[in-house]
């Protein structure tokens, strides 16, 4: 997979979804209607599922239709979610509802919907990705990547002038003779050209949506509610506690202490970090919901994250950090029954127990001296994965017998060695 093929399959899936869900509302209200976001003929949803389910599950394709089925409609749904909720958020409309269905929830998913995702998910990884590719492989290498650039091209021109609809610039465009002045009589043709397009696409095919800009409310309270700060400090709480419980883990069940580190600078666990960032931003609105609701949640959502973990860093750094193998009901040594039901319980206790102190430990912080501790907190982390990464990639290259090339490898070399990889992922296989 290069960015040419992926870029290709995005393409493919978000035009062909948008043709699924034209023909679809065509059979049902008998009528056309645009069910994109976009100007363009593409679902952004749809593609960026099919492609997530292509990368993260075509090992699945042959062996394990079940679980194929399964995680591409967790997957999918949780990117339908995610979609519908950003759009929400930022157009204060909806722009779909299930409300009408049985077992949904929000009205931006429901169960028949997810199994609709699930067969998609079976087709997509079986079928569509392999047709996709040989035809993109039909073109000649320098026909195929003008092609995907220029889709690229095409998509963020339409995302743009969507974008500024959205935010209510273009009912403010008495503005247009400032414009003028800074720009090419050309150029400002052409942006009011696909702002209005766009507007009156929008407003034609969803007429229930607010086009004009509001005023946000401004908080005194730091970091208040799901806000991305709130997020960036529950990101690096969950590292360091995630680490320290599966250090305490390792212990107890193998009688040893180890490092279960993602990173070279301190005691962080990235995919328990993430994880608990994730579930705060998919399931922070179903908080008080019962227990037994978050555990199935956070099972089906934490084995599916687990999964798509383990298939990034093997395709990143052709190496695992861990392997199930050799504990019953697994998959593929990435993800094992028992370890999904850890997932449900960290849910729910992480919900009813951890959450709101943490929380409201959180927002006591004055907002000038949480906002600096908050991006010393990003610079350090972003730093800290950055050589995390490249350290990484160093040591697979050593184990593959590759010399130092340049300055940085040798110092990485210096400062990274093997015996202090080894003791930072005593869980690393090369798959070379």
């Amino acid at each position: 997979m290069t960015f040419y093929t992926l870029s290709w399959l995005f393409f493919v899936y978000g035009f062909f979804g948008w043709l699924f869900e034209v023909l679809f509302t065509a059979l049902r209200k008998r009528r056309y209607q645009d069910r994109g976001v976009l100007g363009g003929p593409i679902c952004v949803i749809y593609g960026v599922a099919g492609t997530i389910i292509t990368v993260g599950l075509r090992e699945l394709a042959t062996d394990n239709l079940f679980f194929l089925f399964l995680f591409s409609a967790v997957i999918a749904t949780a990117v339908e979610w995610i979609g519908g909720h950003l759009l929400e958020r930022f157009t204060h409309a909806r722009w779909w509802d299930y409300s009408g269905r049985h077992f949904n929830l929000d009205g931006y998913i429901c169960l028949s919907a997810s199994v609709i995702w699930g067969v998609l998910g079976l087709a997509v990884v079986n079928w569509g990705a392999p047709l996709a590719l040989a035809l993109f492989h039909l073109m000649p290498p320098l026909a195929g990547r003008i092609v995907v650039w220029a889709l690229v091209a095409l998509l963020a021109l339409d995302g743009t002038g969507t974008a500024l609809t959205l935010a209510g610039v273009r009912h403010r465009f008495s503005q247009a003779q400032a414009v003028h002045n800074r720009l090419a009589d050309v150029t400002l043709r052409m942006g009011l050209w696909v702002l209005d397009r766009t507007e009156r696409r929008m407003t034609r095919a969803y007429p229930q949506t607010d086009l004009a800009r509001r005023e946000k409310v401004k908080s005194t309270v730091f970091a208040e509610g799901c806000s991305l700060t709130k997020l960036v400090w529950l990101f690096v709480i969950g590292a360091f506690l995630g680490d320290v419980v599966e250090t305490i883990f390792c212990r107890i069940t193998a009688g040893v202490w180890m490092s279960r580190s993602s990173l070279v600078w301190g005691p962080f666990s990235i995919v328990w970090g993430l994880a608990i960032a994730l579930v705060t931003l998919l399931l922070y609105r179903y908080k008080d919901r019962s227990a037994s609701w978050l555990f199935v949640a956070g099972t089906l959502l934490g084995g599916a994250y687990e999964y798509l973990c383990s298939v990034f860093t093997e395709l990143v750094f052709g190496a695992v950090f861990w392997d199930y193998s050799k504990i019953p009901f697994n998959l593929g040594g990435r993800i094992n029954l028992l370890y999904c039901f850890f997932w449900g319980f960290a849910a729910v206790a992480w919900f009813k127990v951890a959450y709101p102190p943490l929380s409201a430990l959180i927002e006591k912080l004055p907002r000038k001296a949480g906002t600096v501790l908050t991006w010393v907190l990003v610079v350090f982390m972003g730093a800290n994965m950055l050589v995390s990464s490249a350290a990484l990639v160093r040591y697979t290259a050593r184990i593959e017998g590759q010399a130092a090339a340049n300055a940085v490898e040798v110092y990485l070399d210096e400062h990274f060695d093997d015996a202090r990889m080894e003791r930072i992922y005593p869980k690393f296989v090369h798959r070379g």
